[in-house]
């Protein structure tokens, strides 16, 4: 079965539960200008047409290439249109991820975001908190609860309709919910990676949406990819689905409060991605997939 809701809150936002990833939007490595300039504006004029009402974005993918795309092919943007972004990153001229955690760093990015989306407020933004265990370079080992504040600040500036957090433990979300409303969690998560479930049903008890990233498994090369596994491929099999497909309609069945932010810089897997919404998992495959 599927969720009996199509909808979801985001923060106090309501969005179709399918929305859209750009990180596929730029070029390799989400750096530089897209392979196919016109496919990237087709992807998202084709999303929006489809009902998708949620995009997901960065000024760090490309930089700003995404959110560029985003403005070109969209701006001026239609009514209930749900732009959230997130912080935390910056690129270097050679592509490599480092972060910018401090609370000017953050409101710097939030700042970035509205300029190169054209927008005064953004739905919602994510923390993006750096990866547990890695080295922390000098100056970013940042009290989560100063972060925190800032995100709060610019909330109350009207900059953002909503705070979300990103890359968190169980314990710095229930930091979060008690200093403030949070309107979202992303963090890893997908039928072969289900170590967050304490995380997403902390969410779903408290109402807020969870919007998992890697749903179909981890994107690197030799790790874990829900296609390949047999089961998704036997359910897929029996009702003329992709194992994609199944992946993500197995995690709308999880939980009411789970958004999907599919990516693709394609319009025709575009179009297969958000034909999710129409794969009705029955309690059978949910048993037999482990859900």
């Amino acid at each position: 079965m599927t969720s009996s809701s199509l909808e979801f809150a985001l923060g106090s936002l309501p969005v179709h539960r399918v929305g859209y990833g750009a990180m596929q939007l730029p070029g390799p490595g989400v750096m530089g200008p897209p392979r196919d300039h016109d496919e990237a504006i087709a992807v998202l004029r084709r999303a929006v047409e489809l009902g998708v009402d949620h995009v997901d974005t960065s000024q760090f993918y490309g930089p700003d290439v995404a959110n560029e795309l985003i403005r070109e092919a969209l701006h001026p943007y239609p009514d209930g249109l749900v732009l959230v972004s997130k912080v935390g990153a910056r690129r270097d001229e050679a592509g490599a991820w480092l972060p910018a955690q401090r609370p000017e760093e953050l409101r710097s990015g939030v700042e970035d975001n509205l300029r190169t989306l054209g927008v005064d407020q953004l739905g919602a933004v994510n923390l993006r908190r750096m990866d547990e265990g890695h080295d922390v370079p000098e100056g970013q080992d940042v009290a989560f609860e100063d972060q925190l504040a800032e995100m709060v600040a610019l909330r109350d500036e009207g900059k953002i309709a909503g705070v979300g957090i990103s890359n968190v433990t169980l314990e710095q979300v229930r930091t979060a919910v008690e200093a403030t409303d949070i309107a979202c969690v992303q963090n890893p998560f997908s039928l072969v990676d289900q170590h967050d479930l304490d995380v997403l049903d902390l969410c779903a008890g408290l109402g807020i949406a969870y919007v998992p990233f890697f749903p179909l498994g981890s994107a690197f090369p030799g790790m874990p990819k829900v296609s390949d596994h047999p089961r998704v491929r036997a359910v897929a099999e029996r009702h003329g689905a992709t194992p994609a497909q199944v992946g993500l309609a197995w995690l709308l069945a999880l939980r009411e409060n789970v958004l999907l932010i599919p990516g693709t810089s394609r319009v025709a897997h575009l179009e297969q991605n958000l034909a999710v919404r129409d794969v009705v998992l029955s309690e059978q495959d949910l048993a037999e997939l482990g859900g």
